[in-house]
């Protein structure tokens, strides 16, 4: 089995200071992401996982190849399938665009909030390298690394605000993101909502290609 099955266990293996938990289930830390996973679904494995949720937590996401099995405790809120693809052929890199940092991190996350590219925290910028382009001074798009293993880097956080739609700065920044991830010899893989026909038909005039369909849960603690 690929990592790729599996690319938030994956991530939360070889970048253990960005989660809690342990060899039995993990999740990202409550202000870096929302993702959880475990190694597979044996009972001790789940029981670890519905551990990790809490009353008055946010719900956490799992994003996994093999089919999700909820954990005793917990319910799903939501249900639904992605596309995991992976970039195949190589791109330029990108002109005239902002590499973004913790001085942006409050517009990120209104940028974030405002058009939903997934989940998106106050500290989710640290986990790789983010850019955006600057109209008028605003933060009109944004794009940026999210999970990361050996060999494999995922683009995300695209998104551009409604008042600067049409102008293809979602391309621009996801063909930069990807080119970056290439340059330091690392393949770009990415996730999308197999509802989102826009972004996956703007991912495979970028050469990317749809390698696995990706089973998606948001959890909770089942209400007492």
């Amino acid at each position: 089995m690929s990592e790729l099955d599996r690319p938030v266990w994956a991530s939360l293996q070889h970048q253990l200071h960005w989660g809690v938990g342990d060899g039995r289930a993990r999740r990202f830390k409550a202000d870096i992401n929302r993702f959880a996973a475990t190694p597979d679904e044996g009972a001790d494995n789940l029981c670890a996982l519905a551990a990790l949720v809490q009353p008055g937590d946010d719900a956490v996401f799992l994003a996994q190849v093999p089919p999700i099995v909820v954990p005793p405790g917990l319910i799903a809120v939501k249900e639904a399938l992605g596309v995991q693809m992976v970039a195949t052929q190589a791109l330029a890199p990108g002109e005239d665009l902002q590499v973004l940092g913790d001085a942006d991190a409050a517009e990120m996350l209104a940028l974030a909030t405002l058009t939903e590219p997934g989940p998106f925290l106050p500290r989710t910028h640290t986990m790789g390298r983010f850019i955006g382009i600057r109209i008028d001074g605003r933060l009109a798009a944004m794009a940026g690394e999210r999970m990361r293993f050996p060999g494999y880097v995922e683009v995300s956080g695209v998104c551009t605000h409604p008042d600067f739609r049409g102008r293809g700065l979602a391309r621009r920044l996801s063909a930069a993101v990807t080119a970056d991830i290439q340059r330091r010899g690392e393949q770009a893989f990415l996730h999308a909502w197999t509802a989102n026909t826009a972004a996956i038909a703007l991912y495979e005039s970028l050469g990317f290609v749809t390698r696995a369909m990706v089973n998606i849960a948001v959890l909770k603690r089942r209400p007492s």
